[in-house]
């Protein structure tokens, strides 16, 4: 009996110990790249010079590094239980000025990375969704 209670206990204790997938492991929402929303390619037009574009959308995450000439903005976000997500908007120039915008994605749909638990939220962010991302920069002179 004693030996019993004792094989019962260690069994137990194995299975707590090992089973911490049977519980569920904890995901989060992962963003990479650049956020891009329908709202700032909206605001890009034809003939825009490229720093007009830089202010609109930030930096570009890529430069294609044997055609200067074309930007693209990535985004990827990597949902913790429903997939992944992927935007991306490539912005072609011809001296100096934006020629040519395409798109990929569902771009008008808002995101939304939850933060229910309480977790860190992203560098400089203080909001749960990302809405505007790049809204105007103030004047802080």
């Amino acid at each position: 009996m004693q030996k019993l209670t004792k094989t019962i206990t260690l069994t137990a204790a194995l299975l707590l110990a090992s089973g911490c997938s049977y519980f569920g492991v904890y995901k989060r929402d992962i963003p990479q790249g650049n956020l891009v929303t329908a709202e700032m390619v909206g605001q890009l037009q034809t003939g825009m010079t490229r720093d007009d574009v830089i202010y609109v959308m930030g930096s570009p995450l890529l430069e294609a590094p044997f055609d200067a000439n074309q930007w693209d903005y990535v985004f990827y976000l990597d949902k913790a239980y429903a997939g992944t997500e992927r935007r991306r908007v490539t912005l072609t120039f011809d001296d100096n000025r934006l020629v040519d915008i395409q798109r990929e994605g569902k771009l008008d749909e808002a995101i939304e990375m939850g933060q229910s638990d309480g977790g860190p939220l992203p560098e400089g962010d203080t909001t749960t969704p990302l809405a505007t991302p790049n809204a105007a920069p103030s004047d802080q002179r």
